[in-house]
């Protein structure tokens, strides 16, 4: 990070209200789940609950889609949220990582001049995400964290887990532990895919699962992974469940 980064950031933080931001990636290309990003999840696009409760939260002063789609930012900007620009091709493909993302979204508002104090990546496949967590994650990212993201915990013993071999044999991954009971081993815990709450600086300085980073635990039944049509067709379930109730 140049100096004269450091030194706006710095100023930014003297201000006596907060300047906070949420950016949002959501590339067009997904593969496992083709537009995953804005298919229709009880009749609404799935990028617009992550948009809705970002907005909800009352804690920022932008929401804003990095995207590469014209259609992704159209129907983003139909929900709230701003598109102040389109995300390049080298930061768009399938390889690309979350830290990249954040960087670019936020050299351009270092850019144009006011920098957050802090900013928060949301990801847009997070429909369980509520207002409550995003606040949680602030006030335990202002207790002198780096980094507070979103967690859970493995509903299974991760040090029990099996694998098979190249030569077709099953093997324990944690043979030390294979045996052991599940209430003698630590339990373990897991990015839930949902929020990732830094200051500015650290999103520059730091790394998100860092010696530094606390975890926000949030019940198991509030995650679920989108990366298969199965995937899909339990979040769909799980919607449908819970409609008008409180997770």
């Amino acid at each position: 990070m140049t100096q004269h980064m450091k030194t706006n950031t710095i100023a930014c933080t003297t201000l006596n209200k907060p300047y906070r931001v949420a950016i949002i990636p959501a590339r067009g290309g997904s593969q496992r789940i083709p537009r995953k990003n804005i298919r229709l999840l009880n009749g609404k696009p799935l990028i617009a609950y992550s948009i809705e409760t970002a907005l909800a939260s009352r804690l920022f002063d932008k929401v804003i889609v990095s995207t590469d789609d014209a259609e992704i930012a159209q129907i983003a900007r139909d929900f709230g949220a701003k598109t102040p620009f389109l995300r390049p091709a080298n930061l768009a493909d399938h390889m690309t990582g979350t830290t990249p993302v954040m960087q670019h979204a936020l050299r351009f508002l270092i850019d144009e001049g006011k920098i957050p104090n802090e900013a928060c990546l949301i990801y847009a496949t997070c429909p369980l995400l509520t207002t409550e967590d995003l606040q949680q994650g602030l006030a335990q990212l202002n207790q002198t964290t780096s980094f507070c993201f979103s967690a859970t915990t493995f509903d299974f013993p991760m040090q029990r887990a099996l694998h098979i071999t190249e030569n077709g044999e099953l093997a324990p991954m944690f043979p030390e532990h294979i045996s052991k009971r599940s209430q003698d081993l630590v339990e373990a815990i897991h990015d839930a895919g949902q929020f990732y709450w830094a200051s500015t600086q650290n999103w520059f300085d730091e790394e998100i699962f860092g010696p530094k980073s606390k975890p926000l635990l949030l019940p198991r039944h509030r995650i679920q992974d989108l990366d298969t049509e199965e995937d899909w067709l339990r979040l769909t379930q799980i919607m449908t469940l819970t409609s008008g109730q409180t997770l």
